[in-house]
This record gives structure tokens, C-alpha cells and sequence, in this order.
């Protein structure tokens, strides 16, 4: 099978999660169980099928950085479980916009050089997919690439909970461009919402009726500080 190219915006604690993990698992078998890991393959392609050609971010700490060394820079604060060679991959200055809310300003500080091309950097390292992972609010971020995305050619996989791919407008858009949309959101393996929803189903299951339910998650990334805006 062909490498799936993958491109990054926002190097975070969630990127540095996925790089790490494509050379943690790069080698397993397919026919064991492997602690962490769901689907060592899925749909033909090996979880060490994947390449990271392309990476975007504003952070000072990180443009600039190939995004072996990136993924470990503050405030990223995901555990080191994996070594991580050089990888070619510069991380570029990508778009602001809505990332940065009041509470993330005092954390992260913006990289003074321009935002690059995005769409032409998408085509010219030949990405066939762009992970988002920009901080939770970033709705015209999001957006915006998407647009860039659409123009280069490749698909989209939306990590965070601004609403793209559940749109009849960005699903027909995607399809008359003919590359896929997947998302919104990617939970935590084993988080606050998916133990509420079990729960929930486990409650209904044995006949309870619910009238009303919350979750209290603690964060520890920079996802929260822009939460705290209400």
C-alpha cells in the first residue's frame, strides 16, 4: 500500500499524541492485540502507513522546528512514550484568526513571520489528507483551512468541535471537490464524554429515567484555557 501523506495544523498535545503513536505502533501485527490501539489496519492501510509531510502552527516555540522536535516544546505537556526521528518536516507559520482566545494569549506567543501559502504547500508535499487540531474555538481558523484544504485537493479530518463535516453545505462542497470529510471532533480514547455516554446507556439500559446529566472534565492542555471563555 502507498503512505498516506498527512499534513498538521496545530502542533498541540493532540498532534504530539498522533506522531508519536504512528512510531510507537509503526511495527506491530496486525493479528494481535495491541494495548492502545484499536485498529492496527483499517481499510488496507498499517497504522506505519502514515507520513507526516506538512505541519502548521503560530507558536514561537514551534515554527520553524522540524516537527520531531516540535511536538515537544511548551506548552505541550503529552508524555514522551516514543522516539521520534528527524523528519524533514518544517513547521510552518500557519493562520491565526479565531485560535488565540484572552486566557491562551498569556501562554502562547505568536511567531512574528507571515502565514505561508497554506494551499500551496498542501500541493506542492503532495498531502492527500489535513488533520485539524487547532484549540477548541477556533471556528474561522477552521474554516479558513478548510478552504485551503478544498483548494489543494485533499481531504479533511476535523479533530475539534466546530461543525464542518456534520454540514449538508461542507458535505456537498466536499463532494463536488471529490476528496473526503471526516469529523467533527476526535474524543479522547478513554475521556470524560465517553464514560458519561456509557454511563448514560448503562442507566437507561437498567431502567432509569434520566432527567438531566453533566460531566466535569479536568483539563490539563491548552484546549481549556480558551473553555474558560463563556
Amino acid at each position: 500500500m502507498p503512505k498516506i501523506k498527512a499534513a498538521i495544523i496545530g502542533v498541540g498535545n493532540c498532534a504530539s499524541a498522533l506522531v508519536q503513536g504512528v512510531y510507537f505502533y509503526k511495527d506491530v501485527d496486525d493479528n494481535t492485540f495491541v494495548p492502545g490501539l484499536m485498529h492496527p489496519r483499517l481499510g488496507g492501510y498499517h497504522v506505519g502507513d502514515i507520513e507526516f509531510v506538512a505541519a502548521f502552527d503560530i507558536d514561537k516555540n514551534k515554527v520553524g522546528l522540524d516537527l520531531s522536535q516540535a511536538i515537544f516544546q511548551k506548552p505541550n505537556c503529552t508524555l514522551r512514550f516514543a522516539d521520534v526521528p528527524h523528519l524533514g518536516v518544517e513547521v510552518m507559520r500557519g493562520m491565526t484568526h479565531d485560535s488565540i482566545g484572552k486566557y491562551l494569549r498569556d501562554v502562547v506567543v505568536k511567531h512574528d513571520s507571515p502565514t505561508v501559502d497554506v494551499a500551496d504547500v498542501l500541493k506542492s508535499t503532495g498531502a492527500d489528507v489535513v488533520v485539524n487540531f487547532l484549540p477548541v474555538g477556533s471556528e474561522s481558523a477552521t474554516k479558513w483551512y478548510v478552504e485551503q484544504a478544498l483548494m489543494a485537493g485533499t481531504g479533511f479530518v476535523n479533530g475539534i468541535p466546530v461543525f464542518i463535516a456534520r454540514e449538508k453545505r461542507w458535505q456537498e462542497i466536499f463532494a463536488k471537490h471529490n476528496v473526503p470529510i471526516i469529523g467533527d471532533d476526535v474524543k479522547s480514547q478513554v475521556g470524560a464524554t465517553i464514560l458519561h455516554r456509557v454511563l448514560t446507556k448503562l442507566f437507561v439500559d437498567r431502567g432509569v429515567k434520566i432527567e438531566r446529566s453533566y460531566q466535569l472534565n479536568f483539563g490539563g492542555n491548552t484546549d481549556f484555557l480558551n473553555m474558560l471563555e463563556r
